[in-house]
């Protein structure tokens, strides 16, 4: 028999959701420090769905606009129209090996080839654009990498004719998190995607960082 929701393994994205409801609430005077202190602890300890719920349930925070999970929000295909055929970029490593790393403007498509060689795509400190990204990797005798931040969310649809194609689900706490699709085939050859554990998207780390400011100084202007 299939698991209820709240028997599923919760993601690290699921917690730090639940995480940022008791920071508002210890802002806003909802709980005292101690009371803050143990409901983090044990979120950190949850490992369901269903395990999270009891430490918000208390909290009107935790009921407000609270539709869908985030795990269900994203589809597994970019909207229609939303990505250029066209790359912005092409990522090519033929019996070498190319790398896109650091604090640069990702594009909406990415095309990466690695023909004997190695490509490495880090997209854990890179500027989001745009809210879906298409990464295209075609992998021959070659290796492709892949890094996202955790707090985006990731897709993938390709294979591997003697080859490893291998890409990490991961769903977002945020529904305007960006998404990124990784497409493509791998011919004895290795393509991977998987989040970069400690590296946030910044954009959204500053907006919760504005929703606690603005409830401190509304909870001092009383």
């Amino acid at each position: 028999m299939p698991a209820e929701p709240a028997d599923w393994r919760c993601s690290d994205a699921d917690r730090d959701r639940v995480a940022d409801i008791l920071r508002d609430a210890l802002a806003e005077g909802r709980l005292t420090a101690e009371e803050h202190a143990e409901r983090v602890e044990g979120v950190l300890a949850a490992k369901t769905v269903g395990e999270l719920e009891p430490f918000v349930r208390d909290l009107p925070a935790a009921h407000a606009g609270r539709a869908t999970p985030a795990y269900g929000a994203v589809p597994n295909r970019p909207s229609p129209g939303a990505i250029p055929v066209e790359a912005d970029e092409n990522v090519v490593a033929v019996f070498s090996t190319a790398m896109r790393k650091g604090r640069y403007r990702a594009g909406r498509r990415i095309h990466a080839y690695a023909v004997f060689g190695n490509v490495e795509i880090d997209l854990s400190e890179a500027i989001f654009e745009y809210q879906q990204v298409v990464i295209k990797a075609i992998s021959v005798f070659g290796n492709i990498d892949v890094r996202v931040p955790e707090n985006v969310s990731l897709r993938g649809s390709g294979g591997g004719v003697l080859g490893n194609f291998e890409v990490d689900t991961l769903d977002s706490g945020d529904p305007e998190a960006p998404v990124v699709y990784v497409d493509g085939l791998a011919v004895l050859g290795n393509v991977e995607a998987k989040p970069k554990r400690g590296k946030l998207v910044a954009d959204i780390l500053d907006r919760v960082a504005d929703r606690v400011d603005r409830s401190l100084r509304k909870h001092l202007d009383r």
